[in-house]
């Protein structure tokens, strides 16, 4: 672990929950943002305080260098959730925040911390299962061809050249984090997992996602939706309400096995 940092730049409270909300740490994808999860916070608010992470490197922590480094980032998220009030989180990541979701939780166990309700891996396939990706080599077009293809940028954004230059250094960082991730092997959670995929997934296989189960010694299920890389955001009513239940996630509803 590393010095503790300022949990303010890491941590949006985008809506007030109430007192005794359970905490949901929402970690987003490459080049995403904290704002990536204003409507689900909005929707869950106040019985589900959402903990948005904000990356360096973008928005207004844009003059921040990026962390192109997925432990690093992990290590640094860690500390400032260490330095919130103690309590037991859960964790939602989409894409390389599912793998971050990960290696949070392991690091949380580390410190002698509750290890989390439940952790929502969305969009990601196992830690142990890897592919040869090299889209932070690329050039800038060749970066935005593979943001275009998962369609998760809106079309204004890479069609600006000014925010484009905002937006590409953060973006290349956190596709070699990414890519360049290793799982150490031996780790294991102590927590429940909620996988959800996309039927049309580019990224990942269900055989890919059904390995997560070799991650935890908790329970896995695996839920998937119709859709691409980006589901969620079509799905966003059902995952509002899986969300919802946290308070009582040990029994989670059957909402979305047959989308």
């Amino acid at each position: 672990m590393t010095t503790p940092v300022d949990s303010g730049r890491w941590l949006r409270r985008l809506h007030d929950g109430a007192p005794s909300a359970v905490r949901l740490v929402c970690l987003p994808h490459a080049g995403g943002s904290a704002s990536f999860f204003f409507p689900l916070s909005k929707a869950l608010a106040p019985a589900v305080q959402v903990l948005a992470v904000q990356y360096p490197g973008r928005q207004d922590r844009h003059r921040e260098p990026a962390v192109d480094d997925l432990h690093t980032m992990a290590d640094r998220i860690t500390d400032a959730l260490v330095a919130e009030e103690p309590g037991p989180v859960a964790l939602f990541g989409h894409s390389m925040g599912a793998v971050l979701a990960y290696e949070i939780g392991l690091r949380l166990a580390g410190a002698g911390l509750p290890a989390p309700l439940r952790i929502f891996a969305s969009g990601r396939r196992a830690p142990s299962r890897y592919r040869e990706e090299r889209i932070h080599l690329r050039d800038d077009d060749g970066v935005i061809e593979e943001v275009r293809r998962l369609s998760g940028t809106k079309r204004d954004l890479l069609a600006d050249p000014d925010l484009l230059r905002m937006f590409l250094p953060a973006l290349r960082a956190d596709y070699r984090a990414i890519e360049t991730y290793r799982h150490r092997p031996g780790a294991l959670l102590d927590c429940p997992i909620t996988v959800l995929i996309g039927t049309e997934d580019p990224v990942v296989s269900g055989s890919e996602a059904t390995t997560w189960r070799e991650h935890t010694t908790g329970p896995v299920d695996v839920r998937t939706f119709s859709g691409g890389h980006f589901f969620l955001i079509d799905h966003a009513a059902e995952i509002t309400a899986l969300l919802a239940t946290l308070p009582n996630s040990t029994s989670l509803p059957d909402l979305m096995e047959h989308h």
